[in-house]
């Protein structure tokens, strides 16, 4: 048998972390205030519903508009899932409870996407799949716009 040699010990050239002070982590949290989910799931639903009316008024085609609706309901209803679980009693009660909350969640939204999009053809009559995909691409996206676009408190004068 091969004799496998031990590593070198690796010397940690950075510095310690150093904890910041109360005032310190209160200033940190006013200055990147957290976006809350449910205004996320909003602007989801407001630019889902104005994708699926524009794509009926472009088209002048009902079942464009409803499949672009579809799409983006396959986007909104498993995250408000999603939020739901993390923002529930048992979401935040110790680290370890948490990041395995969030990972439980997470599978739970895919797969509630992935549930919605299999039953698309059988709950949509005449189902336009790009249409669909327009309304699930861009509903998506507004996570982006949600967290750019997102309520900040004023700059305080005294600092």
């Amino acid at each position: 048998m091969k004799k496998i040699a031990p590593l070198p010990e690796i010397e940690d050239e950075q510095p310690p972390v150093t904890p910041l002070t109360a005032e310190e982590a209160r200033r940190l949290r006013e200055r990147n205030p957290q976006v809350s989910p449910w205004w996320v799931i909003g602007w989801q639903s407001v630019v889902g519903a104005g994708v699926a009316i524009a794509a009926w008024a472009l088209s002048g085609r009902q079942n464009v508009g409803w499949s672009a609706g579809y799409g983006a309901l396959a986007v909104v209803i498993p995250a408000a899932i999603f939020a739901r679980g993390l923002t529930g009693r048992f979401a935040s009660l110790n680290p370890a409870a948490a990041a395995a909350g969030f990972m439980v969640w997470e599978m739970v939204k895919v797969a509630l996407t992935v549930a919605m999009l299999f039953a698309a053809p059988r709950l949509v009559t005449d189902l336009s799949w790009p249409a669909m995909l327009v309304g699930l691409v861009v509903t998506m996206q507004v996570y982006w716009g949600a967290l750019v676009l997102a309520p900040r408190k004023s700059k305080r004068t005294d600092e």
